[in-house]
This record gives C-alpha cells, sequence and structure tokens, in this order.
C-alpha cells in the first residue's frame, strides 16, 4: 500500500459520499453510506497493508507517534479535496484504521435540513450551547455550521479547541483561532484556560468530556464569553443528567444551579433514512432557556417537567421535542411512518398526535441505495 493507492481509496469517499472509511485486517475496504457499511472490490487487508496505511497518516503528522501508544487521533488532508479524523488503534498485534471524512466547505443550515432557529442560537452573545448526539449523528458539522455564520456576520474573536482540528475556516469578518490537543495545547481544561486570556468573544469546544471541562466550560460562560460545545448524549434530559453526574455527588447542585444560570440552548441530533432511501435527514429537539427550565434544572426531582415545557415553548420560543419534529418530517414526506414511529421517544403518544394531525397519504417509493462503480479502479 503506497501513499497513491492510499489516497485514490480515500478520494473514493469523497466522490461517493461515504461518511466513514475503515481498513481492519482480513477485510475489504469498508466505506459507511447513510448509516450502512459497503465493501468495496478491492481486495482483503493484510497486516502489511494496515500499518502502511497508518504509517502514512501519521507522518503527515510530525508531532504524533504510535510508538508504546494503541490508539492514536489525528488529522488528515488531501489538499483540494478534504480532510479525514482519523483513529488508529491496535487489534491483535494489528492496526485498525478509521477515518471520518470531513469536506472542505462548510454546509449550510439548509442543505443540512436543520431547523432555521439555530440561525438565532448562533447568535447568542453569552452563554454555554451544547449540541449532542450519538456517534456520527452531525454533531461536529452543526457546530461548524453555526461558527461559520458567527464568523461571516460578526467582527468578533473565536477560539476552537478540539481534538484533532476538523472543519478549516477560513477568516472573513472575524479571527478565528484553532488549537488542537496534543499539539497545539495539552488538554481541553488547559486550553480553556489559557482561552481567557486570549481576549475571546466565542469558544467552541470540541466535546465536554469530563468535570474539569465543564468546569471550565461554566467558568467561560460566566465571565462572559458564548461557548459552543457537543456531548455524547440522546437527548436534552439526558444531557443535563450527564452534565451533573461529572461531579461527586455533593458538588452536583452546585452544578445545577451554574447550568440553570448559563445553559442557553441544548441542541439534540438523530439521523434518519429518508423516505426514498438515498440519504438521512436530522430529527432535532432543541430547548432553550426560560425561567420556568431554569427552575427545572435546579430541581432533579423535576427533570420530567423538561419534556412538556419545550412541547409548550414551541411557538413562542421555537423549540421542539423529538416526537414534534419526527411528525412534522413525516407530514413533510421526508420519512416514512415507521421510520418516524420506530423514533419516537414516546410511540404511544406519537400516535395519537399524528391522528390528531391527520397522517397524509402519500406515495411510497423503494428506491434502493445506489453506489455507481464506473471507476476504473476500485469498485463497490
Amino acid at each position: 500500500m503506497d501513499r497513491e493507492r492510499l489516497h485514490r481509496l480515500l478520494s473514493l469517499g469523497f466522490e461517493k459520499g461515504a461518511s466513514d472509511i475503515h481498513f481492519q485486517v482480513g477485510y475489504l475496504p469498508l466505506y459507511r453510506f447513510n448509516g450502512e457499511l459497503v465493501e468495496l472490490r478491492y481486495k482483503v487487508l493484510t497486516p502489511e497493508d494496515t500499518e502502511a496505511i497508518a504509517d502514512i497518516l501519521v507522518e503527515a503528522s510530525p508531532d504524533k507517534s504510535l510508538d508504546d501508544r494503541n490508539e492514536l487521533d489525528l488529522a488528515y488532508e488531501i489538499p483540494g479535496e478534504g480532510r479525514f479524523r482519523v483513529n488508529i488503534s491496535r487489534e491483535r498485534r494489528a492496526h485498525n484504521i478509521v477515518l471520518r471524512v470531513i469536506p472542505l466547505s462548510i454546509k449550510s443550515y439548509e442543505e443540512l435540513n436543520l431547523p432555521g432557529v439555530l440561525h438565532e442560537i448562533a447568535h447568542l452573545q453569552r452563554g454555554l450551547v451544547l449540541v449532542t448526539g450519538a456517534t456520527g449523528t452531525g454533531k461536529s458539522t452543526t457546530l461548524a455550521t453555526m461558527l461559520q455564520e458567527i464568523n461571516q456576520t460578526r467582527k468578533c474573536k473565536i477560539i476552537t479547541i478540539e481534538d484533532p482540528v476538523e472543519f478549516i475556516f477560513s477568516h472573513e469578518k472575524s479571527i478565528i483561532t484553532q488549537r488542537e490537543i496534543g499539539t497545539d495545547t495539552m488538554s481541553f481544561p488547559d486550553a480553556l484556560h489559557s482561552a481567557l486570556r486570549q481576549d475571546p468573544d466565542v469558544i467552541m469546544v470540541g466535546e465536554i468530556r469530563n468535570a474539569e471541562t465543564v468546569d471550565t466550560a461554566l467558568k467561560a460562560a460566566e465571565t462572559g464569553h458564548a461557548v459552543f460545545s457537543s456531548i455524547h448524549t440522546a437527548d436534552v434530559v439526558t444531557t443535563l443528567r450527564r452534565v451533573a453526574s461529572f461531579f461527586a455527588s455533593e458538588e452536583q447542585q452546585q452544578v445545577r444551579e451554574r447550568l440553570a444560570d448559563n445553559i442557553q440552548a441544548i441542541v439534540s441530533l438523530r439521523l434518519l433514512p429518508n423516505k426514498k432511501g438515498t440519504g438521512r435527514v436530522p430529527a432535532v429537539e432543541i430547548m432553550r432557556t426560560t425561567r420556568s427550565i431554569r427552575e427545572v434544572i435546579r430541581d432533579p426531582n423535576r427533570a420530567v417537567e423538561i419534556h412538556d415545557l419545550i412541547e409548550k415553548g414551541r411557538a413562542d420560543m421555537q423549540m421542539q421535542t423529538f416526537d414534534q419534529h419526527l411528525l412534522d418530517l413525516y407530514l413533510a414526506n421526508k420519512i416514512r411512518l415507521e421510520t418516524a414511529s420506530d423514533a419516537a421517544s414516546n410511540p404511544r403518544d406519537f400516535a395519537t398526535k399524528l391522528a390528531l394531525e391527520g397522517d397524509g397519504t402519500y406515495e411510497q417509493t423503494d428506491e434502493p441505495l445506489a453506489v455507481s462503480d464506473d471507476d476504473q479502479n476500485p469498485r463497490f
């Protein structure tokens, strides 16, 4: 496996619209399309192949090394085509490599099918905004779109702290500093502490991972900065619980108080197959803080009330639950009924609301995912 052949395999990911590429010993190269893994008609990879791939990827990051390490995260770029977030791990003494495809261009809210209220959330001047969801649901892409809007419309300073740096921003109206863990700084908390002395207006923390990161992010919000970050949680209620759970039990109430004072919005994402099966669309739950929501955040025994408050806040605050958005997507003919029902947080309530709204009648199509194989080299 040489660099030219590897680049051909990686470029295929951009051309075909893959979200991830897998290289693992004993398997053909695998590309993820719309949530499904598809094999490439190439050859079964050997330990020598994946070792060569790992060496090529690591060579592009002189500050990174696989020596005495079983896992490594880094970024890799093919100039003019795009970037990849790379994870290299060991499996039975061989290398296992997964690359997340990151396009060069940052898509708009409309291209991503995201709700328009994210325009308003991106322009918050202070406080904490969390974008949540499982791996691969578009958290980084959504954050990049929000930061790009700030970059295009405000004269301010933006600092991003990432592991690794994913989307590369060009300076438009804003000044942007992008720092990478392990290369430019040792950790998220270290970089956050330093960022507070760098006159930022907006800080983006790639991921909330521990109590120290939460504490520092809240301090940044408390001192008047807009802080954007992501966390691996399923929905709004789970997010609030997870943030508190990073801390010892005797500290959790204080954390809830600080969250109540500083959280401005939580945006939770789920990706669902579209009606034709040719792509995926996001279902989005959105919480924006009101006086009532702040009171509920402070009291863990009232967490069950948050869902109802979000539901009721749709008209005036443009909040929405997953089930409300699922109903919108179904009635807009974007997803199938079974997809919406399976993804609903409360299937019984969803069915009741669907009956009240009128479920509509649409022509169902069963077009399979088609990946053309007109390339002269590797084919699916």
